[in-house]
């Protein structure tokens, strides 16, 4: 039964997400008079469609993906209709900056949804605050002087709000030395943490003690803020995770797409289940709900990110060229425009067919 209740959830995240983002699109190009002929909702077959004004809208038998396909226009592929394209609801007949203003409000939407989550779940459960509970006796969080109920705020640098952003720093910079600045009693103190390396957990260390489930009430506008910065954490771990793919810290077959996903959203939904089977209905209820607004924080601020990286097909490229087109003047001729995006989506269609296959190849081996 959890199974089934999973793949349900799986299927209204993925739908979500993309509804959002394509309704960014959508919305901004309504807003600059471009005709949408239409809005799809997943690919392939429909399961049914409705045409409404001059838009065709789709729900879609494959439940991923999506598209909002303009007049004259198609993901960056000039129309061959040249009627299409001279007339003046078409996407290339608007100005630049109102072209880029549609191909980024996609995105936008997206992290848009992460912030308005991101309320609703601090607003209910609160923030893991980056407070330490405790320091582990002979390790180098103890021999600096930190103690209990420290807020570290800073590491080498880099602004800290979340206790789970000291342990994400501490996986990406194993063994690197601490310069950390932390505050007690509101006063702002700073001291230096070498981490050691540890045989038993095969990993470095530093000593401290804490919960990343541990969540702290905060007032309305500390809500707001720490839903700024979770967005922030999002987009900032996502690009940092694409570095390290490109710096051979994480290979190819680390990536997840869709199957993989659904085995996540599957094991969240058991944990939840397993740990909250002696509460009441409304409580489990809640916890599934924060449990999974959660996990659509991150994978829509992924997508906002992942959807403007510089790559033909994806809005990232589109928004070169673009970008390009408004510093000269003029745009580059469309049918090369329209020719790199076409290899782009073929490169990214075989992309996602390995992605695919390291998800069922993990899956069932």
């Amino acid at each position: 039964m959890n199974s089934i209740f999973s793949l349900l959830i799986f299927f209204f995240i993925i739908g979500l997400v993309i509804f959002i983002h394509e309704f960014g699109h959508f919305l901004l190009a309504k807003k600059n008079g471009i005709a949408v002929t239409e809005f799809n909702i997943g690919m392939g077959p429909d399961i049914f469609s409705v045409v409404k004004n001059e838009t065709k809208y789709c729900l879609k038998w494959i439940p991923f993906g999506g598209a909002c396909v303009m007049l004259g226009d198609d993901n960056g592929i000039p129309d061959a209709d040249a009627e299409k394209i001279n007339d003046e609801k078409a996407f290339l007949n608007k100005s630049v900056w109102a072209r880029i203003s549609v191909i980024v409000a996609g995105p936008m939407f997206n992290f848009l949804l992460a912030f308005v989550l991101a309320i609703i779940v601090i607003s209910i459960a609160g923030t893991d605050k980056s407070i330490i509970q405790g320091t582990i006796e002979g390790l180098p969080t103890e021999q600096a002087g930190i103690q209990a109920g420290d807020e570290i705020i800073e590491i080498n640098g880099e602004t800290i709000h979340f206790y789970r952003e000291i342990l994400i720093y501490l996986r990406m910079n194993p063994g690197k030395e601490l310069n950390v600045t932390y505050l007690r009693d509101g006063n702002k103190e700073q001291t230096v943490i070498k981490p050691v390396w540890d045989e038993e957990s095969n990993s470095y260390m530093m000593g401290i003690q804490g919960y990343p489930n541990l969540r702290y009430e905060v007032g309305v506008l500390d809500t707001l803020k720490y839903s700024v910065y979770e967005v922030k954490y999002n987009i900032v771990t996502t690009i940092k995770s694409l570095g390290m793919i490109f710096k051979g810290q994480f290979s190819i077959n680390d990536l997840s797409g869709p199957v993989g996903i659904a085995g996540v959203v599957d094991e969240m939904v058991d944990d939840v289940v397993e740990n909250t089977k002696e509460d009441t209905f409304s409580s489990r209820a809640l916890t599934m709900f924060l449990t999974m607004a959660n996990f659509v924080i991150l994978i829509s601020a992924n997508l906002g990110v992942m959807n403007l990286l510089p790559l033909p097909a994806l809005d990232g490229g589109r928004l070169v060229f673009l970008l390009i087109e408004a510093v000269r003047g003029k745009p580059i001729a469309r049918e090369k425009e329209g020719m790199v995006h076409v290899v782009g989506f073929v490169l990214l269609m075989v992309l996602m067919v390995v992605v695919l296959f390291n998800d069922v190849r993990k899956l069932f081996f």
